[in-house]
């Protein structure tokens, strides 16, 4: 069970056994807070980036909305045109406990918050626990002072107030009993200052190791493919060609993770509706969305510069990557079939970034193979999904052109691409690498095709029973027999490389 889990259920078990403001009359209310409180999010920019899908060019509407009549207005204007989704974002697991277990005590439960009162009075309809909701009108933002002046004179006999954030200390400095939700230390430390009844929540946090997920870190051992070139090329001494490869790998690095944000924003409410993937921490809203709005042009900003010191050929590669990468988030990958073309080619842009970067020149059997290879590879990813959407008794694929009636398909062109890799596999080392002069021993280059047939069937006979992980390549860098396979892989290589150099070999 993980950590996060188990402080939730502690929470629960708290809320259910101990009312913690028992001592205070029925007739104080509850007050709850909304964004980044009761839910984990905040409808302002889940309004906003529903939009931005919509119509990028709404940024410049938002923009306008605000100058014109500041934050409420601006929230009324997204509220009103931004189809959003609220039962959907996640609840606080820690904080709806407490407020039913006051509720069931016979105490009222308000919400009261700066979201624009279009979208907050969905939430009356979700949580039966609430009896009234105060909210932004459109003129009025409902926030800090100005909440605390309305909370005052709504509840002149006093309230407990459970919010989040510094702006919350206006109110509680006015209130009869506080409760903090995922707030920081420092907010922690200056509420119990107030000397009032106090109980501390956690809430959806960014964590460093959630950041690090939020940006796939994880999904960095792809851009491998980078370096690859360095050694098909025959460079493996060549200091300079390291160094070139390596500035690649890290610019398509911060590159892809910048479009993995713009591509987890544009899913949110389908992966909401997802098994593993509401576990992201964008869905699950540990990432807050104005933190990932700010990283995604800082990455940029930082990858461009590294690509203009790649060189024009480099810089036109990423472009490219980049370009392919947003088509595929906005509009491929619900096109069937396209959507792991497109997947199959950025895995072979990346070998293609390698080769532009050193200047290598390689046989074009090579990238016909890697789209083979990771054609099968994509598919497997949708086939997999498909086979456990059987499991949930779902028919259709969430964000997705597919449904159950596809996996046949899919696996008849999966496992055919695979055995397609093999051949093509063959064709490169017979045409192309055989014949170059680096290799030693280059007999030994024939391990290969066997290695990568044994791990693509290892992959597609899990995928057949369901039990490959969503995502393939990360499935690889866990499983021991994936593992094992591409030491051999390596090994291989280096005979090839070096076997001449090997007495017992020679």
């Amino acid at each position: 069970m993980s950590n996060r889990r188990r402080r939730a259920q502690k929470s629960v078990q708290e809320a259910q056994t101990v009312s913690h403001f028992a001592e205070m009359p029925l007739t104080v209310p509850l007050i709850l807070d909304l964004d980044r409180c009761l839910i984990a999010g905040d409808l302002l920019f889940e309004s906003f980036v529903v939009a931005l899908r919509g119509n990028i060019l709404v940024v410049f509407s938002c923009f306008y909305w605000l100058l014109a009549g500041g934050r409420a207005h601006l929230k009324r204007k997204l509220a009103a045109i931004a189809p959003l989704d609220t039962d959907l974002i996640p609840a606080n697991e820690g904080l709806v406990p407490l407020a039913e277990n006051e509720m069931r005590a016979g105490r009222p439960v308000v919400l009261a918050t700066a979201a624009d009162e279009l979208l907050a009075s969905r939430f009356r309809r979700r949580f039966a626990l609430l009896s009234r909701v105060i909210a932004s009108d459109g003129a009025r933002n409902l926030k800090g002072a100005r909440k605390a002046d309305t909370l005052r004179a709504e509840y002149p006999q006093g309230f407990i107030y459970a919010g989040d954030s510094p702006a919350d200390l206006h109110i509680w400095r006015h209130a009869a009993g506080v409760v903090t939700v995922g707030a920081s230390q420092a907010t922690r430390r200056k509420a119990r200052a107030l000397g009032k009844p106090t109980v501390d929540f956690d809430g959806p946090r960014l964590t460093a190791k959630s950041l690090l997920k939020s940006i796939r870190l994880q999904q960095w051992a792809k851009n491998a493919l980078v370096l690859a070139p360095v050694a098909l090329a025959g460079k493996l001494g060549n200091v300079d060609a390291w160094l070139d490869a390596g500035l690649a790998f890290l610019a398509i690095g911060l590159l892809a993770s910048a479009t993995y944000l713009v591509n987890d924003l544009s899913d949110l409410a389908d992966d909401r509706k997802h098994w593993s993937k509401r576990n992201r921490p964008l869905a699950s809203g540990r990432m807050p969305i104005p933190v990932a709005l700010l990283l995604v042009p800082g990455l940029l900003a930082i990858a461009a510069g590294l690509a203009l010191a790649l060189g024009p050929a480099g810089s036109a590669v990423l472009a490219l990557y980049g370009a392919t990468t947003l088509l595929y988030s906005f509009k491929l990958k619900r096109v069937p079939i396209v959507d792991v073309m497109a997947l199959a080619a950025l895995f072979t842009l990346r070998l293609l970034l390698g080769v532009v970067t050193i200047g290598a020149a390689l046989s074009p059997w090579l990238f016909v193979f890697s789209m083979a290879l990771f054609f099968s590879i994509s598919l497997a990813k949708r086939h997999v999904e498909l086979v456990r959407l059987r499991a949930y008794a779902m028919e259709k694929s969430v964000g997705r052109g597919y449904d159950t009636r596809d996996e046949p398909l899919l696996l008849a062109l999966g496992v055919g691409s695979a055995l397609s890799s093999v051949v093509l596999l063959s064709l490169y080392l017979s045409a192309d690498a055989f014949r170059a002069a680096f290799y030693g021993a280059p007999e030994f280059l024939w391990f290969a095709p066997a290695i990568i047939l044994l791990w693509l069937s290892r992959i597609w006979l899990l995928s057949q029973r369901g039990e490959l992980d969503d995502d393939p390549v990360a499935f690889a860098l866990r499983d021991r027999p994936s593992l094992v396979l591409g030491a051999a892989l390596g090994l291989a290589f280096l005979a090839a490389a070096f076997g001449n150099r090997l007495p017992w070999l020679a």
